[in-house]
């Protein structure tokens, strides 16, 4: 794993079709565990192997979709640093992440534009792959600083329509 955090990625430093660094994940049971409990999903599919195996016949637990949705927040706030602020963000999970996969986190940026409050808005791409096939793929909206005088996490009401 790497944390390519900005201090303050701002709308001049980022052009549609720019990719975002990639990000590698292993994935243990801990990974899987841990999602499972910090979102409160207490469904054994993402805990009891032998309920996952012999009940849903898959091939181990997997993990649930906070912990997808977690991994996303995660991969594009560590590329804007701590000035962005996620607007929304929609996922499709294609298939399952079970323990011993290793997740590759890619993305690019779709568009850039700034709204009539002035905020600078950032539409992604953003996946999740495993031995080269994409198993969650990501579209999101993210707001940076138009500029080092600038801060999203200042903007409320009519200043913030993601």
């Amino acid at each position: 794993m790497s944390a390519n955090l900005n201090p303050k990625l701002t709308a001049a430093q980022v052009s549609v079709g720019d990719e975002l660094p990639p990000l590698t994940v292993p994935v243990t049971a801990t990974t899987v565990v841990l999602g499972a409990l910090a979102s409160r999903d207490w469904r054994p599919m993402h805990h009891d192997r032998d309920f996952a195996v012999n009940r849903n016949g898959v091939r181990d637990i997997f993990i649930n979709t906070p912990n997808n949705a977690a991994w996303f927040e995660r991969y594009i706030t560590d590329w804007t640093g701590p000035f962005g602020r996620l607007g929304r963000m929609k996922f499709r999970m294609n298939s399952s992440v079970f323990p011993g996969d290793e997740m590759l986190m890619s993305g690019s940026v779709k568009n850039v534009s700034t709204d009539a409050a002035g905020c600078c808005w950032l539409d992604l791409n953003v996946c999740v792959s495993v031995d080269g096939e994409v198993s969650t793929s990501c579209e999101a909206r993210v707001a940076i600083p138009e500029d080092a005088s600038d801060n999203p996490w200042a903007r409320k009401g009519d200043q913030w329509r993601p």
